[in-house]
Formats: C-alpha cells, structure tokens, sequence
C-alpha cells in the first residue's frame, strides 16, 4: 500500500524533477544523498502579494527514515511520506493533494514549490524552509495579555463578511488560539505578540493562514489583515467579550418542509460497490451522517472523532456513512484522494463518494434534496432507530477550541445515547 502511495505521489507531483534527480545520479554518481538536517525548521509559502506564510515543522528519523512533524501549536502533524534523492526533497503531505518539492541549497537550508492540486486545477508557490529558526521573532516585550475571548468582525472590500470568536492564551511573547463560528474554527494558530503587534499563522497542507494586527489595548485589537491561500485578503478587528461564543451549528442546515426521511444511494470508496442508506445494514440502527471532503481540515477533525468512536460503540447500533464531496465527480479521482485520508485516520465505517463536485451549486438538490441547503463541511445528521432525520449539525468545533470540542463530544453523545434509549 505505501509503495502505491509513493508511485502515486511521484507521478501526480513531481513527474520533472525526479527525471532531472536520477540523472544528477547517473552523471556524478552520487553515492548518498544530502543531509536534511535533523531539528527545528521555519518554513515559509510566499503568495502573490509577496506576504509570507509562517510555520515550523521538525525533522527527524524514525525507523530507518526521514520523517517530519507540522508544528501548530500543540497539533504536531506527522508526514512520514519524504524521500531525499541527491539534493532533491520530496514531502508529500498526509492529506488534501499537497506536497512539496525542493533542493537542498549549499547552506543546508531547502527552496523549491508547495504544489496543491484543486481538482484539475495545481496551485504552485515558492517555498523555503530555514534550520534552527523561530517561527516570528520578539523584538519587544508585549504590550498586552490577549488570553481570552474577542468578538471579531472579518471584512472584504469595507463590507463584512463574518463575525467570529476568537479565543487566544498567551504565556509571555507566545500565542495560541483560534477563531470559531457556527460552521467551524481556524484549527491551531500560533503566533507571538511583540510589542504591540499581534502575529498568528497556521498550515496543515490545505489551510495556510496568516494573520496580523495591532493590540490597543487588553479590551481592543485593530488593524487586522487575515491572508489566506494564493491571495485571500481580509481585514478584521475584535473587542474584549469574555461571555462570546458562537451560534449553535444545529440552525445552520435545515430540513425542507415536510420530508422526515434520507434516501441515497452512492459507491463505496473502497469496495466500488452501491451502498444505500436503506440497506439491511442499517434497519433499526441510529445512523449518523457524516458531510465531509478529503480537502477539508476541519473534516478530518471530526473523522478522528468519529472514527475512534465507531470503533468503540459500534456493537451498541450505531452505524456511520460518510457522503465525500470531493473536488471531481471523477470516482477514481476522489477514490486517490480520499485513501490516504481513511487509511490515516483508520476509517471503518463507510465512506461514499458522491459523485457531485463540492463546488456544484446543485449539490444538495442532487445528493440530499431531503435538505434546504448544504451550508457546511463537515456537517452531520442524525438519523433515529425508524429512519427519521432527528437534528443536523454543521457546527463542528474542533480540537483547537479546547472546552467548545469537549462541549461538541458531550453534546455528541448525549444525542446517539437518547436515540438508542428510544423505543
């Protein structure tokens, strides 16, 4: 399985640059490949604007291999797929078709591309990574303590586009957080305050976020810019409100009037095969479906979750299907994507691929017409022992938001445990 992972991965990534490493082999006859040196790396995405997205990842080995670790925070994110061939790097990453191909430079550090695939659309932009470097630097000592909650409002164009909750804690210069609406969170930002100058950024292989801004004061923070991807640009600002919290996610998908039931058939990911939600298999159990895409963060958050707890409650009814939107309504396509996405994070129960491309604007109307609207990913229904839609949820909360990700599991739970005690 992995050697089918890595031909994959050499083939859809980096088909050029292998050719030229084998023949920098062939003509000097290097006998063993330069050292990615094992430590601390700050590694930069510069976007069209010029502006520098922020991470750390740590290099080591492990068994016989190069591994790295995406540094968030406290999410430490293994890639174990990196092969350096002469003064070549190939890292792909474990999820969201991105990876990155660079050279090992005379100084030891690494330049070269991130590549993201969109579907059949390649997102490529400089990257470089420096050993033994912070991911910001401190040049004063902070201005203000934003640990905490903050009302944010997210603008594009002087118009707004969000309201957010921000939740920060700092310890000194450093900074964690992230920011929540109805719809999910930002997952793991870290950052520093210097002076009175607020720095976050986060990458996971599909979100690269930058975020900056001025600290008033401890109730204030002004002059915010959010950058995202290529060219996402937003301004944001945010008030002190240690009583904010986000919307409830349970208002945000709706079921049209009148219908009570799902009704669908789609391919195992696996297997090929049809599965319906009206299969044998699933008569007179709860069943809870989950919206998700391979492309998504925040649906692999809430796989995690639910796959550790299929696997520990499965035997009591419970059954879970999860519906992929992928990029492509090509099945073997969204099958590749979707692999290393189950196999990582041990998926059991079954994931069906739509069929219907994520940004179809038909999607709903084509794979749960039962629905208003699909407003988010993930989201997740849940369907009693008789086969009706009992609520929907499309506000996942995830591990970065600490209490709001044990509210989710309490609350979780406490629905699957009501719809098995029911008659």
């Amino acid at each position: 399985m992995m050697m089918k992972r890595r031909c994959y991965f050499f083939s859809k990534f980096f088909p050029i640059l292998i050719f030229s490493t084998l023949s920098i082999f062939s003509v000097f006859g290097f006998s063993k490949p330069l050292e990615l040196k094992n430590g601390i790396w700050r590694a930069t995405i510069e976007r069209t604007d010029g502006k520098e997205i922020v991470f750390n990842f740590q290099s080591e080995d492990s068994a016989g291999k190069k591994i790295i670790y995406i540094i968030n925070g406290k999410e430490h994110l293994l890639v174990d797929s990196v092969e350096i061939l002469a003064d070549s790097v190939f890292i792909e990453l474990p999820f969201f078709e991105s990876g990155f191909k660079a050279r090992i430079t005379n100084k030891g550090n690494l330049e070269g591309e991130w590549i993201k695939h969109y579907g059949e659309r390649i997102l490529r932009l400089p990257f470089k990574a420096i050993f033994n470097a912070k991911r910001f630097e401190v040049t004063s000592a902070p201005f203000a303590d934003i640990s905490g909650r903050w009302v944010s409002d997210f603008y594009k164009n002087n118009k707004k586009t969000s309201t957010f909750v921000a939740e920060f804690k700092q310890q000194g210069s450093h900074v964690t957080g992230t920011f929540l609406d109805p719809t999910g969170d930002f997952r793991f930002l870290e950052g520093v305050v210097t002076g009175d100058t607020l720095k976050l950024s986060t990458f996971d292989g599909a979100n690269a976020y930058l975020l900056t801004a001025k600290i008033d004061n401890e109730n204030k923070i002004s002059g915010g810019m959010f950058y995202s991807g290529a060219t996402g640009t937003e301004s944001w600002s945010a008030v002190r409100n240690e009583k904010a919290k986000p919307a409830s996610g349970f208002d945000e998908t709706k079921l049209k009037p009148g219908a009570s039931k799902l009704n669908f058939t789609f391919h195992d990911s696996k297997t090929g095969k049809p599965v319906s939600i009206n299969d044998k298999r699933f008569k007179g159990k709860v069943v809870v479906v989950q919206l998700l895409g391979s492309w998504c963060p925040n649906c692999m958050d809430e796989t995690k979750f639910l796959s550790a707890y299929y696997n520990k409650n499965h035997k009591r009814g419970i059954e879970i299907i999860g519906l992929a939107y992928e990029r492509t309504t090509d099945f073997k396509s969204s099958q590749q994507a979707l692999m290393p996405f189950e196999k990582r994070l041990n998926v059991k129960y079954p994931v069906l691929i739509t069929g219907v491309a994520v940004s179809d604007s038909l999607k709903t109307e084509k794979t749960l017409p039962q629905l208003e609207q699909i407003k988010a990913f993930p989201t997740i229904i849940f369907v009693s022992k008789k086969g009706n839609i009992q609520k929907i949820d499309s506000g996942f909360s995830g591990p970065a938001t600490g209490d709001e990700y044990t509210k989710f599991k309490k609350e979780f739970d406490r629905i699957v445990n009501q719809l098995l005690n029911e008659k």
